[in-house]
């Protein structure tokens, strides 16, 4: 079997035949509306924290306890979404989320908040997403089947990074008219649509599996697969290095918005928009093929895209250049995420996908927490352009590891074979 098999999907009609599957777009109504909201919250934690503290050590110890949690507990995420009804989990996990999200909201607008609380409704909240993710990845081909899977992940991360534009901005305004509370409880209410759709949807009866192994050696079954698998193992390392070194840039954005831009919560807001509109721009690209052929190619591309663009970001003086530069960094990013997704999912058989598609979410926000506390402590010793110069470096070398392997390894860099789905 080729490590990075080809899937074509048959009778393809373009993006919007994936909305003929009413349960598809009962999930994109809710997730539309809520995930502006959510992106909302994210500008506005960090915003306040900064302004709490005014310090990038505790900006990247932020983002260390927010995701920490999916690198340690993603792995039960999974197990659990291979032997439970995914819709019961996502229902709770949004519920829960909502909550978090009101506790936020009631504790900045009675100016009680403080440093340490928001980093324990952050933690609180990666311990709720460590379930979530890995069930919502893998709910995905329950709702579309196979054939729809790589337009549906397309439009989804269209749909998530629309929202990286609108969130981030409106974040930026609200901010400075009303405060941070405010959007921690816009965030909370747009919850109500996403567990109405998911409510609403109809789905066959869950049928438990039969008594089997252990949760444990559940995971070790999924570990063992992935190891064993040259396709996954190699995509799972992609994704990590790549979080790990490139990601933690955003985590810096408050740093630079301020220290090197000269800026304030509009201009975080418009940096974090850059980086959505690149973003949704590669996820169209993405939305828009009809097969996964070249997809391996493609997450290169991506990956040599993301260093040389982070480069340039790194050496950005004004606002104006550092958006520009910012843009072909969230395309880079969106486009070798979800690349590596659909390629998982594809490589992965139903009775593992979802402790896969939990190793995708410890490689991709799990290696973030470390990636962010590592980038928040470099930044501190030698401020954020050298941070994120050193950090462009090494995801250049980080494409060119990947591209030697592919060349070795992978079916060809065209991408030609084709496996049935």
């Amino acid at each position: 079997m080729p490590p990075f098999p080809d899937h074509n999907a048959p009778h393809a009609t373009g993006p919007l035949r994936v909305f003929r599957h009413r349960n598809y777009r009962l999930f994109f109504a809710g997730q539309a509306i809520s995930l502006p909201g959510t992106w909302m919250q994210s500008m506005a934690q960090s915003w306040l924290v900064y302004r709490l503290s005014e310090s990038s050590l505790v900006l990247g110890a932020l983002g260390f306890a927010a995701q920490l949690p999916l690198f340690v507990l993603s792995v039960f995420g999974g197990a659990l979404a291979d032997t439970r009804d995914r819709r019961a989990i996502l229902v709770g996990t949004q519920v829960a989320s909502m909550l978090l999200a009101l506790t936020a909201a009631a504790l900045t607008m009675t100016d009680v908040v403080q440093v340490w609380h928001v980093f324990g409704l952050a933690t609180a909240l990666g311990i709720v997403n460590a379930f979530d993710v890995p069930t919502r990845q893998s709910f995905i081909m329950d709702m579309v089947g196979r054939d729809d899977l790589p337009t549906a992940i397309g439009l989804n991360s269209s749909m998530f990074n629309a929202a990286r534009v609108v969130g981030p901005t409106l974040a930026g305004l609200v901010v400075a008219a009303s405060g941070e509370g405010w959007c921690f409880l816009l965030n909370g209410i747009s919850f109500v649509p996403v567990i109405a759709g998911l409510m609403l949807m109809r789905l066959p009866a869950h049928v438990p599996p039969p008594p089997g192994p252990s949760t444990l050696q559940r995971i070790g079954e999924g570990l063992g697969f992935a190891a064993r698998h040259e396709g996954i193992r190699t995509t799972l390392l992609l994704v990590g290095a790549t979080s790990l070194i490139g990601v933690n840039y955003s985590v810096l954005m408050p740093v630079v918005a301020d220290k090197v831009l000269g800026g304030n919560a509009r201009t975080l807001g418009l940096l974090l928009g850059a980086a959505g509109v690149g973003a949704l721009l590669g996820a169209l690209c993405l939305a828009l093929r009809r097969s996964s052929n070249g997809l391996s190619r493609w997450a290169l591309y991506a990956a040599v895209g993301l260093g040389g663009s982070l480069t340039a970001f790194a050496l950005c003086r004004s606002v104006w250049t550092a958006l520009l530069a910012l843009v072909p960094v969230g395309m880079c990013m969106v486009v070798l995420m979800a690349s590596a997704n659909t390629l998982l999912q594809i490589m992965s058989p139903d009775a593992y996908r979802g402790r896969v598609m939990a190793l995708y979410s410890m490689m991709f926000l799990g290696m973030g927490p470390f990636g962010s506390l590592l980038g928040g402590t470099v930044a501190h010793a030698l401020g954020p352009s050298p941070t994120l110069l050193l950090s462009g470096i090494v995801c250049l070398g980080n494409a060119l590891w990947f591209g030697v392997w592919l060349q070795r390894h992978g079916p060809s860099l065209q991408g030609v074979v084709r496996e049935a789905s």
